[in-house]
Order: structure tokens, then C-alpha cells, then sequence
């Protein structure tokens, strides 16, 4: 798999859990970093020492909710697209909402892929495993920015 990490952004321990382990369950092994709300998320693509995002080792793939405490995820992912360094980072919206407000304001924001969250178990590790298999594998990433 992509040596890439992936961000995962998800405030809820359950869907935190079942998440790892789907990616596991079908050996999509990428490191993943777990950020419980939308400040953490911010925190560790922007305010890593004062680097920039192009300093930094930037995921290959965010997996974003919508509905986290602090900074909600439509903002996370205003944030994302408005800095130079992140404006291309894939993003996906992982969420339970299928608001179809929230299918629009996401992709008007700039999200590559809008993913309602599975209720069952089996339909949730087969999402994540095209998720992974997808935005890992066959995917090709934007080269990163190279620095002035």
C-alpha cells in the first residue's frame, strides 16, 4: 500500500475503532493518525513548530466528519482548500449525514468524495476498504508543493 498516513478526523471512539479496524481487516496497514476534533485536525497540518505544510510530511488522504466538536469539518475543510500548501490534499467526508445540504456545501468546499457512513458493520469494512484501496492505491496524488 501507499506509504502515505492517513488523517482521519472523528470525534466518536466507536467509529474511530471500526474504522482501524476495517482498514486492517482488509491489510491497508498505512499509519493513521487520529484527530478527535476539528482543532486537532488544524493543529497537526498547520501548527507543527511553525512549518509550513510543505515542511511537513502531509497525509495522503483526510478522512473527515462533519459533526466534531471545536471546529465543525465544513470548516476544516475551508481551511484545508484556502492554504497553498494543503489546497490539493485529498479529502474525503466520511460522515453519518446525508443531508443533501451538506452533499452540496461539501463538494462546494472543495471535497474530492462525500461517503455516508454504513450502519452495518460488513457494509461499513467494504466502504473503507474501496476508500483505501481507492485514495491509497489507485489514486495518484498531487505532487507536493516545492518550496520558494
Amino acid at each position: 500500500m501507499n506509504p502515505g498516513k492517513i488523517l482521519l478526523v472523528e470525534d466518536n471512539p466507536d467509529d474511530v475503532a471500526l474504522t482501524l479496524r476495517a482498514l486492517k481487516s482488509h491489510n491497508i496497514t498505512n499509519d493513521v493518525v487520529v484527530a478527535e476534533d476539528g482543532a486537532q485536525a488544524l493543529d497537526y497540518l498547520f501548527g507543527t513548530a511553525g512549518k509550513s505544510p510543505a515542511e511537513k510530511e502531509l497525509p495522503a488522504v483526510v478522512l473527515l466528519d462533519l459533526k466534531l466538536p471545536k471546529v465543525n469539518g465544513m470548516e476544516v475543510l475551508q481551511r484545508i482548500r484556502a492554504s497553498e500548501g494543503t489546497r490539493l490534499l485529498p479529502v474525503v467526508i466520511l460522515t453519518s449525514s446525508d443531508e443533501e445540504r451538506d452533499v452540496i456545501e461539501g463538494y462546494s468546499l472543495g471535497a474530492n468524495s462525500y461517503v455516508r457512513k454504513p450502519v452495518d458493520f460488513v457494509e461499513f469494512t467494504q466502504a473503507a476498504k474501496q476508500l483505501g484501496l481507492y485514495w491509497l492505491l489507485m489514486n495518484r496524488a498531487p505532487p507536493v508543493p516545492r518550496r520558494p
